[in-house]
Formats: C-alpha cells, sequence, structure tokens
C-alpha cells in the first residue's frame, strides 16, 4: 500500500510536469486525490524525502524535491565500507567501475574538447604541479580536471553520476586507507591525458586513461588494516 501510494505521487509529478522546487498538493488534497488516509499520505512522502524526490518544508508544504543523485552516493559510500568490513574488495570494485566509465567516454572526447576547456584543463594541471612541487596534488583540483575534461559533453546527468562515483570512492577511500602516491606521477598521468585528447589520438587516450586508473589501483593493492575503528562511516 505504501509503495502504492509513492508511485502514485510519483506520477502525479510526472503527469503534471513539475520541476524541482515546485509546490506539490496539500496533504488534504493529496488525501482526495489518492483516496487513502493522512497517515498513509505522510509515511508516502516522508519515503519520498528520504530519496530526494520530493522536500518537506514544514509549516510551509511540500515541494518537489532537487532530484539529485545524492542517495545514490550515500549508498555507494555505504556499501562500500561494509564490504570494506566483511573482507570484500569493495573499495577496488568501486574504483573499477569508475574507471569502465571514463575510459567508456574518453574515445568521444579525443579531438572535440573546446578550446576554452582545453585552456582550463591546462591551468588545473599547472595548478597540479605547484601543488605537486609542495608535496601534494590536491584531490578538489584532481576532481575539477576530471570534471572538466567531461564537460563539453553536455550530459548533465553523466556528470551528477562521474561526481557521485568520486565522492563515494574518495570518502570511502580518505575512511579506508592511507593511499601513497606521487604528486609527480599523477601530474604526468594527467598531462598525458590532455595531450593525447588535444592530439585526437582515441587510442592514446584510452592507454592514458587506463594507465591513470591502473596506477590508482596498484596503490590500493597496498597492505591496508582492516582493523580500523567501527566510526568510520561517520560523517
Amino acid at each position: 500500500m505504501a509503495s502504492d501510494i509513492q508511485e502514485r505521487i510519483k506520477k502525479l509529478i510526472i503527469d503534471r510536469r513539475l520541476p524541482s522546487g515546485a509546490s506539490l498538493p496539500t496533504e488534504p488534497e493529496l488525501m482526495a486525490l489518492l483516496g487513502v488516509s493522512r497517515n498513509s499520505v505522510r509515511e508516502a512522502l516522508k519515503a519520498l524525502q528520504a530519496m530526494g524526490i520530493v522536500e518537506i518544508r514544514h509549516g510551509f508544504g511540500t515541494y518537489v524535491g532537487p532530484m539529485s543523485v545524492a542517495p545514490m552516493i550515500e549508498g555507494l559510500t555505504f556499501r562500500t565500507v561494509a564490504g570494506h568490513y566483511r573482507g570484500e574488495d569493495s573499495l577496488l570494485q568501486l574504483l573499477e567501475l569508475r574507471e569502465a566509465v571514463e575510459t567508456g567516454l574518453i574515445a568521444r572526447l579525443a579531438g572535440r574538447v573546446p578550446a576554452t576547456d582545453l585552456a582550463e584543463l591546462d591551468a588545473l594541471i599547472e595548478r597540479m604541479e605547484r601543488e605537486a612541487a609542495d608535496g601534494e596534488v590536491a584531490a578538489e583540483t584532481d576532481r575539477a580536471f576530471h570534471a572538466t575534461l567531461y564537460r563539453g559533453l553536455g550530459n548533465l546527468l553523466l556528470g551528477e553520476v562521474l561526481e557521485a562515483f568520486w565522492d563515494a570512492f574518495h570518502n570511502v577511500r580518505t575512511d579506508l586507507v592511507d593511499v601513497p602516491q606521487d604528486p609527480k606521477v599523477t601530474c604526468r598521468q594527467h598531462r598525458e591525458i590532455l595531450d593525447a585528447v588535444r592530439s585526437g589520438d582515441v587510442i592514446r587516450a584510452e592507454q592514458a586513461i587506463r594507465e591513470h586508473f591502473g596506477n590508482i589501483r596498484t596503490r590500493l593493492g597496498s597492505p591496508a588494516s582492516t582493523d580500523l575503528p567501527n566510526h568510520a562511516y561517520d560523517k
């Protein structure tokens, strides 16, 4: 019953073509529309809020939610942490999932990245080089590089999914393992990716992406203790 009410509210949002932030019918209106009790409506709305589909603003009403991939990030993060404590290679599995997505996309970018984005990518690598000279490439610089690289594809959902993979992987990696890295290698690999994409060489671009992720995979293979405090998932 509860699942059915949730589906009917989602159908209402779709049928009325309501965008994020749009006001939903009031509880009494939903009760009349759906022919169910107030408690049933409230339970359904709470479940939909947990999924980011609706947003309940107490004292103001209920609105269409942001429909972000935040629940996906949370699910990926939790699954990876739980798998890690069961002795599974869950962090490696998450890395391989992200690698598969990026390797599949890089061929579409070769020779097609706009000049403005290429200039921004050059600037990001220069920033990496400055950071490497100080001992460590900042995670946000690395993140900005990958986000800018795929921005030209113009796929907003793709951008959100890649962000989800990034957040889940790096949140969990920070909590679970201390992965050593050579910042100069990080810079060189990102420069190779950019040079390959700029030249339009698809095979070289795919090899550069694989080398980059292969390096991360190798570092994840370094011994890491699983005897960590149980609050690793607390954030």
